[in-house]
């Protein structure tokens, strides 16, 4: 047996052997030959463990707004503060990890960090699965576990900062709005898997028994949690197994820190809240909204539409961007994000659901377009090495809408018993982020055509 053929002189073969061992010595996309004989296929590799990663993440943050609303169903005696505070405290913790997840990638490595991040996830989601069965359960700890569920918020910031490495420019908004687009569509998948998985005994006999509702009707609030289990031990062996660490992505915080002395990082960090901040926002007061507008529709049937639909479609806007500009992409999305939003109140005070529900459609529709094109935009305005943590600093900052707006339309509806207050207020939000886009980067001169 032995070996067969010994050419110590073909420097190709030992250069492969090397990348083997050691991992990838140079990363070059804007390369057109290295990118077309190794960088896209490294690239998409990486992209593709990516996106269910932050999948995962994006349903470990949002599980709070489903199970929050069973849990009094299900035999605790939380008040509806204490049930609002769960709520709202996976999307305050996330947003505040965002900044500091931001720098992640480019101080442990992209892969290294996906790993520990994606393993996080594994703490809020069983230690929810064994909370949830005990009713006696107390507030705090319960408040513990929905901060951890944080961390799911914060994976995103570092998802995108990692991702942005591996691209060409001219490709950055369709990646970058698979990875954010397709992560984002847990938000939607949560909300619509959770009520099914909990009325199946999927784990009855295992972790623990079914808790029953004042109907008759048994529940395992567990499942909501302990049903991704599975899904998250095995994209932690994949990050581990076939994601890479790029040799030219690591700076320390130092370095990544000069974004701050930028004037773009804090404009775009405005633009990206009009979008995602919406996306966040909205998705997780829709199901609010309606209830308090419309108390004959039942909410939770169709709470994920609305994710779904601006999830769906950020590749899209990444796409389009790409081939015409994100600016004069966000622009215009910027006027029908005015209409739709004129639109909503108008159908509001109609008291007409079906307008409503459309407009609200296409409301969602145009943050998941704006999602999309504002992150191609980024990569243009910065040099790469700023991109990556810009892409997470904005990330950071329009996560905080998670928060903001459901308490917008709850001090809305609390003063005026309308959310047509709240709404406007966004519209003003919507008219100022027309006239910055228009002004900086889409007007005929501008100081930054992107």
């Amino acid at each position: 047996m032995g070996i067969k053929k010994w050419d110590p002189e073909n420097s190709q073969k030992h250069a492969g052997m090397n990348h083997a061992l050691d991992g990838i010595k140079k990363w070059d996309p804007e390369n057109s030959q290295f990118w077309e004989s190794e960088g896209k296929r490294i690239a998409q590799r990486n992209l593709w463990i990516s996106i269910p990663a932050l999948f995962l993440a994006f349903i470990v943050w949002q599980i709070w707004s489903i199970v929050a609303v069973k849990l009094n169903d299900a035999g605790f005696h939380f008040t509806s503060s204490q049930l609002f505070t769960l709520a709202a405290l996976p999307g305050l913790v996330g947003a505040t990890l965002r900044i500091f997840f931001t720098f992640m990638p480019g101080i442990f490595g992209g892969k290294n960090w996906t790993v520990i991040s994606t393993a996080a996830l594994l703490l809020p989601a069983v230690g929810i699965g064994f909370a949830v069965q005990n009713t006696e359960t107390s507030f705090t700890t319960m408040a513990i576990l929905a901060a951890l569920c944080g961390i799911g918020g914060g994976n995103f910031s570092s998802s995108m900062a990692n991702i942005s490495f591996f691209f060409p420019k001219k490709l950055k908004g369709t990646a970058n709005g698979l990875n954010a687009g397709i992560g984002n569509l847990g938000v939607s998948a949560v909300q619509f898997i959770t009520p099914l998985v909990i009325t199946t005994g999927a784990f009855a006999g295992i972790f623990g028994s079914s808790h029953l509702l004042k109907t008759g009707k048994e529940v395992w609030v567990q499942n909501a949690a302990f049903v991704w289990v599975v899904p998250i031990v095995i994209l932690m062996i994949c990050a581990a197994l076939g994601m890479d660490n790029l040799p030219n992505a690591k700076q320390s915080f130092k370095e990544q820190a000069i974004i701050f002395k930028n004037k773009h990082t804090w404009i775009m960090s405005w633009l990206y809240t009009m979008c995602f901040g919406s996306f966040i926002g909205y998705a997780a007061a829709f199901p609010l909204l309606i209830k308090a507008e419309f108390p004959e529709v039942n909410a939770l049937q169709l709470a994920f539409l609305g994710p779904l639909v601006g999830a769906a479609v950020r590749p899209v806007g990444g796409w389009i961007a790409d081939k015409i500009g994100g600016a004069k992409v966000t622009f215009w999305d910027i006027i029908i994000m005015i209409a739709a939003t004129t639109g909503v109140i108008y159908f509001l005070n109609e008291k007409n659901f079906t307008g409503f529900l459309i407009m609200f459609l296409i409301l969602f529709f145009t943050t998941g377009i704006a999602n999309g094109a504002t992150f191609r935009m980024i990569p243009i305005i910065f040099e790469p090495k700023q991109a990556a943590p810009v892409l997470g600093f904005t990330a950071a900052i329009a996560a905080y809408g998670a928060f903001f707006i459901p308490k917008v339309f709850s001090w809305s509806l609390s003063i005026s018993n309308s959310a047509n207050l709240a709404l406007y207020l966004f519209i003003a939000y919507y008219v100022i982020s027309l006239g910055v886009c228009w002004f900086y980067y889409s007007r005929k001169n501008a100081e930054m055509k992107c």
